[in-house]
């Protein structure tokens, strides 16, 4: 989830040379009605990648309280730009597993996406 098409569209690219399926949504409003029908068919989302911050829509601060109400077992991952804004233990608190500075590279993605899926909310 990203306001910027330029960021979704790099970062949807790195994560399908990654081997995922990949989904991309504007804004928290739309990533939950996604992770919602996606439920709903019986292809739940394994992580979610949320942009901190979206100017006039609902930002993953929002969203993943909101994501974590419909599903407590949720994997999310804060993008942001502003690396030093918050700390990574704020970011926990919030409901978030791990962060991604922006912009980021493959294997920082990588990297990221791997302890996420390692993690064992889900099981």
């Amino acid at each position: 989830m990203d306001d910027q098409e330029l960021v979704r569209s790099v970062s949807s690219t790195m994560l399908t040379r990654l081997g995922c399926e990949v989904s991309c949504a504007r804004d928290g409003q739309e990533a939950l009605a996604m992770y919602r029908e996606a439920r709903t068919q019986g292809r739940p989302f394994d992580v979610v990648i949320m942009d901190l911050s979206i100017p006039g829509g609902m930002g993953g601060e929002q969203a993943v309280a909101h994501l974590l109400e419909m599903d407590p077992s949720a994997r999310a991952i804060v993008s942001s730009g502003y690396s030093s804004a918050v700390t990574l233990d704020g970011l926990k608190r919030l409901g978030f597993l791990a962060a991604i500075s922006k912009p980021y590279t493959m294997e920082e993605l990588s990297r990221v996406l791997g302890q996420v899926l390692a993690d064992e909310r889900r099981s």
